[in-house]
């Protein structure tokens, strides 16, 4: 990806103020204590959150259910000043933070702020089921098209081949690479669609194309691909997007080159920030696909860091994949195999509400 292709973004963007920043840090402080030493991924826990973040500034809330239900042409929405915790604990240099409280006041407001966009949910595939996950650069991972990487990674669908996967994400900043040259790049089908050829369109319209689970899957044995997708579904003047530029193959030449022309409408019209501390950024899944220009990594606890949560809409779909009373999704080869035996279901899966 040039750099020349990048430009300053025009999404939709919330800064709280002073005041309202510091009455969020009183409820992240209230938060921490409440949770005491709880399992996040509970649904108690949730409630707790949940309860709690009703009392965030209402301009926020009101932008944030604004979202949810309507979206927006850039498929994000980026708020400013969220409270992280200072002094911030050192970059997990494997990813992964010890205990959520080292980091309790960014991480209770991430969830709260998700509490108004959905329902939090993990999977047990991914960084250790946790449903806040610390997105930083490990050494010897620099290549890869994980969250673990620090060279650029291509524009996609979060989860994209998974049955249940997010209608939101959010990615809270706790700490910009030191040149800041890692920029967070969403695309919105919003802005790309239109600009498609009718022949692209009827291609990506239709499920030619399967997605590779990604690779942070296969420590739980979870390799292989989807079922063959559409890249386009939905309403013909409102259509949602899947697509995923590395792990997504064509089936036919023709769906490969409707793949490429979409890829080619995408890169002009990129959003592209870099996320400063107490940045969110929160992706509509179904909407924007998103990724990340390269920047150094010095492994040594400065680095860029990250904190990742998804929601869905609908929990209930998901129930089946879950144990009960908690927020993470089983190992994909559990729900697949499972779904080999069920009886045939006759309830589609439905997108964010609009």
């Amino acid at each position: 990806m040039s750099s020349t292709a990048l430009r300053a973004g025009d999404l939709h963007e919330v800064r709280l103020t002073h005041d309202e920043a510091a009455g969020m840090r009183s409820l992240c402080h209230e938060a921490v204590e409440a949770l005491g030493d709880a399992d996040l991924s509970t649904q108690a826990a949730m409630t707790m959150v949940e309860l709690i973040g009703c009392r965030l500034p209402q301009r926020l809330i009101a932008a944030l259910v604004t979202f949810r239900c309507t979206g927006n042409p850039g498929g994000a929405l980026l708020v400013h000043n969220v409270p992280v915790d200072e002094p911030l604990p050192p970059t997990p240099t494997d990813g992964y933070l010890a205990d959520w409280r080292a980091a309790g006041i960014a991480t209770t407001a991430q969830l709260m702020i998700m509490s108004h966009l959905g329902h939090v949910i993990g999977y047990a595939d991914e960084k250790r089921g946790r449903v806040v996950q610390d997105v930083a650069p490990i050494a010897g991972a620099e290549l890869q098209q994980e969250n673990s990487g620090s060279a650029y990674l291509e524009l996609h669908t979060e989860n994209g081949f998974h049955p249940f996967k997010p209608d939101l994400l959010s990615l809270l900043c706790l700490r910009s690479d030191h040149e800041r040259s890692g920029r967070t790049l969403t695309g919105s089908v919003d802005r790309v669609w239109p600009r498609l050829s009718s022949t692209a369109i009827a291609v990506l319209r239709q499920p030619l194309f399967r997605i590779r689970f990604s690779s942070s899957f296969a420590q739980l044995g979870s390799t292989g691909y989807s079922e063959p997708v559409a890249v386009l579904s939905g309403p013909p003047d409102d259509p949602d997007l899947t697509a995923d530029f590395h792990g997504m193959e064509p089936i036919t030449d023709e769906a490969r080159r409707a793949l490429d022309e979409l890829e080619a409408a995408l890169t002009p019209s990129l959003n592209s920030i870099v996320l400063g501390t107490g940045s969110m950024l929160v992706v509509d899944n179904w909407r924007a696909v998103h990724g990340r220009t390269g920047f150094t990594a010095r492994h040594d606890g400065t680095d860029r860091w990250l904190r990742r949560c998804f929601a869905v809409a609908d929990l209930r779909r998901s129930r089946g994949a879950r144990t009960a009373g908690g927020r993470v999704l089983a190992p994909l080869t559990t729900i697949l195999a499972d779904r080999t035996t069920a009886p045939p279901s006759s309830h589609s899966q439905p997108a964010v509400s609009r």
